[in-house]
């Protein structure tokens, strides 16, 4: 988005909100936050010793712009919908083609081994 124009980001952002506001007429928004390009990559190094930062791989940060929480019935539905954001506008008013990764929450416990 750095390298698009005013208009094509504000045609961008636009779309992303034309989508969740659909998504809360349908009862499948939950939440949606978009995140800055600062940041950092963090691992624990040992003890004694501080937090590693932007290790390997550190130029994802900039793959991971934000995210959407849906509540869908299937993973049928919600790869649709990913794909439809897929398509959000970028420069000069084309698909931007992003891939996004789709996940389910983690709703089960864990299982110990005795």
């Amino acid at each position: 988005m750095d390298r698009w124009t005013p208009a094509e980001v504000d045609a961008h952002m636009r779309y992303m909100h034309d989508f969740a506001a659909r998504l809360e007429e349908t009862g499948e928004f939950v939440d949606t936050q978009a995140l800055l390009p600062d940041g950092a990559f963090v691992r624990y190094d040992g003890p004694g010793r501080p937090p590693v930062t932007d290790g390997p791989f550190a130029e994802t940060k900039d793959l991971i712009a934000g995210w959407y929480i849906i509540d869908v019935e299937s993973w049928e539905r919600a790869v649709e919908l990913a794909g439809e954001l897929s398509a959000a506008p970028g420069a000069g008013g084309e698909p931007i083609h992003e891939w996004l990764e789709v996940r389910p929450f983690f709703t089960g416990s864990p299982t110990v081994n005795e």
